[in-house]
């Protein structure tokens, strides 16, 4: 049976409701994140995604804006009552983080970096560790049980597609990974479409067998014009399109 973990008195992941989780890449500025916040507030969207520390895998992109993004997203989150998902890189970046985000992210590149695991772990918040991009599913589960060793069982694991040889798609997307985890752990399993194909037409198709197959929810990323974004634009929905997937998935 599914663990819930409860972010807040309305929100609850695990609880057999299908979570949509949306927002940008990563933060550009205040403007791109006001519009997103006024847009999925609208839509009913409860909780925002938004990267402010970006791994990147040339130095020379991005690297997202650091805390002066955290500070963008306390103000966007403040005005239309969003809970907040960001990644964390850093052990000596978590004590400032937690003045702003309600769940931590692990992203793919960390899953295996267990001086973060062991901290993170120490934490009362939730944290959505994503699967290693080369990463088993045993040694995924062995990344969690970092985390819940040092007390935090509050713990959302997220396929978001493995490197294969295909290279049609960013990654391959694992949706085996679902029933086997709902198998042999009680953690929520979430799904990213975004990353787990790398192409935003295929983005609500993934988004529809994640539901089928009793995935716990998915995270989406979505841009005001993705085509200008900073990152990861190919894999961004537009509004229009995250309005269709959203209207048709609750």
């Amino acid at each position: 049976m599914t663990r819930s973990i409860e972010i807040d008195s309305e929100i609850c992941i695990g609880d057999g409701s299908f979570t949509i989780i949306a927002g940008p890449c990563a933060i550009e500025d205040y403007r791109q994140m006001e519009d997103i916040g006024r847009f999925l507030s609208d839509l009913g969207v409860k909780i925002l995604r938004g990267g402010v520390f970006k791994p990147r895998t040339s130095p020379n992109s991005f690297q997202g804006l650091g805390l002066e993004g955290f500070k963008i997203l306390n103000d966007i989150k403040a005005k239309y009552n969003f809970k907040i998902i960001s990644e964390i890189m850093d052990p000596r970046d978590i004590e400032e983080s937690q003045n702003y985000i309600d769940i931590i992210q692990i992203g793919s590149r960390n899953m295996q970096n267990f001086s973060l695991l062991k901290e993170v772990g120490k934490t009362h918040k939730p944290v959505m560790l994503k699967r290693g991009m080369s990463a088993t599913i045993k040694e995924w589960i062995m990344a969690a049980e970092y985390i819940r060793i040092e007390g935090n069982e509050k713990i959302i694991l997220c396929e978001r597609g493995i490197r294969t040889f295909e290279d049609y798609t960013r990654n391959t997307l694992d949706l085996m990974s679902i029933p086997i985890l709902k198998e042999n752990t009680d953690y929520p399993i979430f799904v990213d479409p975004s990353h787990g194909t790398g192409r935003r037409e295929l983005v609500f198709p993934a988004s529809k067998a994640a539901k089928a197959l009793e995935a716990d929810g998915i995270i989406v990323e979505i841009h005001p014009n993705p085509d200008k974004a900073l990152s990861d634009g190919f894999q961004s929905l537009d509004f229009e399109r995250f309005k269709d997937l959203y209207k048709k998935l609750t």
